[in-house]
């Protein structure tokens, strides 16, 4: 309930005295008494205001019970906002937590396997260069390839484990679309591996550098989330 500030009414400050309470009650009675003519015409709503505040504030058993009343307001105004504050401290605190766990049970170890994937590529598509034909040099490939299925495999399991938080979603698409990449990467290279068609490991190398790309995107978003 909206309790009137009959001190304003009045153009009184709460610690007025009752003698500064009739003072002000005569001067502004007398302004806006509808049979006043000291501003040209009276103010019916104005000088029943007035005469409802002074029959408040006039009394002082009245008054007493008014001020506790509006303290009373104050005090619940301020519990409001104490706990507005508190629940959004709150969900402040419960976004950071869900921020922190997603990072670590989620985007760090995606992120180290997409690395174990990625990087030994380099060597070893040199290592089998040296003849592609040998059975022992396309075995250790073929493992490779293999470790990178299991990898990706994890990966992806990581990904789907725990709903990534709003401010994440740029750093999730581009987690996303990056396995995409090295999914269909290794898929490439592997039919190169009973094919012996280059074409299918320049394809997946270039995927596999697309995805590179994306998981540099990534780092780059969670940094600046970070």
């Amino acid at each position: 309930m909206v309790i009137s500030n009959h001190y304003k009414t009045l153009d009184l400050h709460e610690s007025a005295s009752q003698a500064d309470i009739k003072r002000a009650y005569h001067r502004l009675a007398k302004q806006y008494h509808p049979d006043s003519r000291a501003n040209g015409h009276g103010d019916h709503a104005r000088i029943s205001e007035i005469n409802a505040a002074y029959e408040v504030l006039g009394d002082p058993a009245a008054r007493k019970r008014y001020d506790t009343q509006r303290d009373g307001g104050r005090a619940q105004r301020i519990s409001d906002i104490s706990t507005q504050y508190q629940q959004r401290r709150k969900a402040n605190k419960n976004a950071d937590d869900a921020l922190t766990t997603w990072i670590r049970t989620v985007y760090n170890p995606i992120d180290r396997l997409i690395g174990k994937i990625i990087s030994p590529l380099k060597t070893e598509v040199r290592s089998l260069s040296a003849d592609p034909f040998d059975d022992e040099l396309m075995e250790v490939f073929q493992n490779y390839l293999e470790t990178c299925r299991e990898l990706l495999e994890k990966a992806k399991q990581k990904f789907k484990s725990m709903p990534n938080p709003s401010q994440t979603a740029r750093v999730a698409a581009n987690l996303y679309y990056c396995l995409n990449q090295l999914e269909d990467g290794i898929e490439e290279i592997e039919r190169f591996t009973y094919t012996y068609d280059d074409s299918y490991l320049h394809t997946g190398q270039e995927l596999f550098r697309i995805a590179k790309q994306l998981r540099r995107e990534a780092k780059a978003d969670m940094q600046a989330i970070l």
